[in-house]
């Protein structure tokens, strides 16, 4: 098959088969020439593109899919665009496919898990990246009953048999903790994710257990809950401060919960980080802008997104391999926004 036709037949449409010809090769050859497979010495591959390009042939993805039974497109399922963390994750995604010949689609998802599911099964794409999936969803068994590939990536399923990449959220809680007891912080609150998230629910474990750790715990005033969004770090932290019951430290659940609380504290005249400590999680690209300099547990992104791509192309390739769940390490890059608490000396 092919997309153009030849200026010396009008009409007539130039095929792999024409391509085969005049380079003296096989038409599988030229197939897998084109695709740059490794089984094709250089010089064949230059002798194929010589004649394909003397021919005007340019390969039908169609006819590609029907051949391999492969569309070499992969789904991005991703929920929360306003979030430059999924941005981010995105941009590398597109790259590492990209370099392993398969084209990225992005996905917003329905409500019903179940409709997700039956969407993405649709024969269009030959597997999916799932990167906003809920702890409770059953997305992830309907796929797996399916036999469909996909990988989780960033949150994951309690006891879901999938391939999954996420960076150590519990660790990450617990490295906010200790850092905030070293600089003597003993008045300490939260603004965390939703509990029906494997990050939210695994950032607060972390935190609360480095606490215990340091004989420290937080007031249940203190440990306000939302969305993974600006609004709710603007939301909780001015009604902290209106009510006059403000901790000298606020953990936020992500960076763009952080960057809400912020500007809530620069609204309500404090200083941060004199008079409140501030830090987030993700490190995202604005999180170390000189304006902002946000304290924050870093998950490797690039690392992420480059492993979930892996395990999915492999995943495809070889349905029956064993599940892998890779864990990131997290590390806290300290900014700007973290200090001791008020009179601490």
């Amino acid at each position: 098959m092919a997309q153009r036709q030849t200026t010396d037949s009008p009409g007539r449409t130039v095929t792999s088969h024409d391509v085969a010809a005049l380079a003296g090769v096989s038409q599988p050859t030229v197939s897998r020439a084109l695709r740059g497979d490794a089984r094709v010495s250089e010089a064949t591959r230059q002798r194929v593109r010589d004649a394909a390009a003397k021919l005007g042939y340019i390969p039908s993805e169609r006819g590609r899919s029907l051949s391999t039974r492969r569309t070499r497109r992969v789904g991005v399922v991703v929920d929360d665009l306003s979030n430059p963390f999924y941005l981010q994750l995105l941009d590398v995604l597109h790259r590492e496919l990209e370099s392993n010949d398969t084209k990225m689609v992005m996905l917003t998802s329905p409500p019903d898990e179940l409709e997700r599911a039956e969407r993405l099964v649709d024969g269009s794409i030959d597997g999916a990246v799932l990167t906003t999936t809920r702890i409770g969803s059953p997305a992830p068994a309907e796929l797996q009953r399916r036999g469909f590939p996909f990988v989780l990536l960033n949150r994951e399923v309690d006891d879901a048999q999938a391939d999954c990449c996420v960076a150590d959220n519990h660790e990450g809680g617990r490295l906010v903790a200790a850092e905030l007891a070293r600089l003597g912080h003993r008045d300490v609150g939260a603004i965390l994710g939703p509990a029906h998230t494997s990050t939210g629910r695994d950032r607060e474990a972390g935190f609360r257990a480095g606490l215990a750790e340091h004989g420290l715990q937080m007031a249940d005033t203190h440990a306000r809950r939302g969305e993974f969004s600006f609004d709710s770090g603007y939301r909780e932290l001015t009604a902290m401060a209106t009510a006059g019951d403000l901790p000298s430290a606020v953990f936020c659940g992500n960076d763009v919960v952080a960057l809400g609380a912020l500007n809530a504290a620069s609204a309500n005249g404090l200083d941060v980080p004199g008079d409140l400590t501030v830090i987030g999680f993700d490190d995202i690209e604005m999180a170390g802008w000189d304006l902002i300099g946000l304290t924050t547990v870093r998950q490797d992104m690039e690392r992420m997104a480059r492993t979930a791509a892996t395990l999915l192309v492999e995943r495809i390739a070889d349905p029956e391999r064993p599940h892998e769940r890779v864990c990131v390490p997290a590390e806290l890059v300290a900014r700007g926004t973290h200090g001791p608490p008020p009179g601490h000396s």
